[in-house]
């Protein structure tokens, strides 16, 4: 099952979270945003991993001085993706020149 996260208070824009079929294990996270080495090596260890181990490990997190992180919004994300109906998939409100740096 596929779930996009908008989280919030990080540099992160969105994160692509695809579960396993039974909602307990990761096949597979992606972000648009933020870190990109930090987030690609996040994204490769955790897959495989079941979600509440990673919630377990994450939870809480923070970057900086800022009160979350984006591993955090990533627990905050695999919550929401388990209570999920079905696919939720976002539009991102960024376009590509936006995206451009």
């Amino acid at each position: 099952m596929h779930y996009d996260f908008r989280p919030r208070g990080v540099c992160a824009r969105m994160i692509h979270i695809d579960l396993d079929d039974d909602r307990q294990t990761i096949e597979a996270i992606s972000f648009d945003g933020g870190c990109a080495g930090n987030l690609s090596a996040i994204s490769k260890l955790v897959r495989g991993m079941s979600v509440d181990q990673v919630i377990g490990l994450l939870e809480g997190n923070t970057c900086g001085r800022r009160p979350t992180s984006c591993a955090d919004q990533m627990t905050r994300g695999l919550r929401e993706a388990q209570a999920a109906e079905g696919d939720v998939v976002l539009e991102s409100p960024y376009t590509f020149r936006e995206m451009t740096f």
